[in-house]
């Protein structure tokens, strides 16, 4: 397996006491690893893995409740906060593939209420009967959001822009997106048909991901540029970092937004329950992405907001 086939792991701790070497070097291992396989591994991060463990308790707590409860919050639509069941999308439809629908449940939380956000950003809605995902999920969607800013910021810094806060200052005021996955073990979900996935091959809408995962044997994989699967590695601790579809544009097609999927619960582990969080992010709605560094390939300008939803109507059934 090449460099390009593997997820590196790089630490951001160096970057906060801003030396100029160190922030070089962190700056070249996240652009490498991005030129690669689009994937790289963050540890030295401010996330508070007890807050973590905290939400992933107080989602196990949620999706456990009746079917008939968890409607009272469902999402109107996809792309809306709330709480959105087993078979409302299909994330391989992106790529013209008809798959079946997606085997997981998810908790939806918006960005209202942090500094920036317009007032048409959705509103949260949050169950009474498990009050600390409210505060679990508030608090993290904040260290996240601050640590999506600190990235954006290092890979100003590995383009070589002459601002490197160019990502950052297009980023504050989106409308990113804070997910639970959870992806419920056979019995919940009944027979896998052929094609079917947790969630379907697809690549990631905006600018990158962040995610907190949970080993498995129906775990995360990665397609490399030869068009195989590898299984992403798992590193306690790590947040898994990929790019998305915005950020390939933006930096010219230097990163790539590659596809990933998550494998369906296996036959032969069929208890194997998996939560992940995730946050996606965005640029601002109203940006302009066309790429940054000179030399890029063919790449039309978009705007951001209409992208994104583009791209949710694409995967809704």
């Amino acid at each position: 397996m090449t460099s390009a086939d593997t997820v590196a792991v790089v630490d951001l701790a160096p970057w906060a006491r801003g030396d100029v070497h160190a922030r070089r070097a962190i700056a070249h291992a996240v652009d490498d690893a991005l030129r690669g396989l689009g994937f790289v591994m963050i540890v030295g991060h401010d996330i508070d893995g007890d807050l973590t463990r905290r939400l992933r308790a107080a989602g196990n707590e949620f999706f456990a409740l009746s079917e008939s409860v968890k409607q009272t919050y469902a999402a109107p639509a996809l792309g809306t906060r709330g709480w959105v069941p087993v078979g409302a999308e299909a994330n391989g439809y992106l790529f013209g593939e008809e798959t079946p629908p997606d085997l997981k449940e998810t908790w939806v939380v918006s960005t209202a209420g942090l500094p920036g956000r317009p007032e048409s950003v959705p509103r949260n809605v949050w169950p009474e009967e498990v009050p600390e995902l409210e505060r679990c999920a508030t608090a993290l969607l904040e260290q996240m959001e601050a640590l999506h800013l600190t990235l954006l910021e290092i890979l100003g810094y590995a383009l070589g822009l002459d601002d490197v806060d160019h990502l950052v200052v297009r980023s504050r005021c989106a409308t990113n997106t804070f997910n639970l996955n959870w992806y419920p073990p056979l019995r919940h979900v009944g027979t896998v048909a052929d094609g079917q996935y947790r969630i379907g091959p697809h690549t990631d809408f905006g600018s990158i991901t962040l995610l907190d995962r949970e080993p498995g044997m129906g775990g995360l994989q990665i397609q490399t540029a030869d068009g195989s699967w590898v299984d992403a590695p798992f590193v306690p601790g790590a947040i898994t970092v990929n790019v998305g579809d915005l950020l390939e544009l933006w930096s010219g097609g230097r990163w790539r937004s590659s596809r990933h999927r998550v494998l369906p619960p296996p036959a032969d582990a069929p208890e194997e329950s998996l939560m992940s969080v995730i946050y996606f992010c965005e640029p601002d709605a109203d940006t302009i992405i066309e790429p940054l560094v000179a030399g890029a390939g063919m790449f039309e300008p978009v705007r951001a907001g209409d992208w994104m939803a583009e791209k949710m109507q694409t995967i809704s059934l």
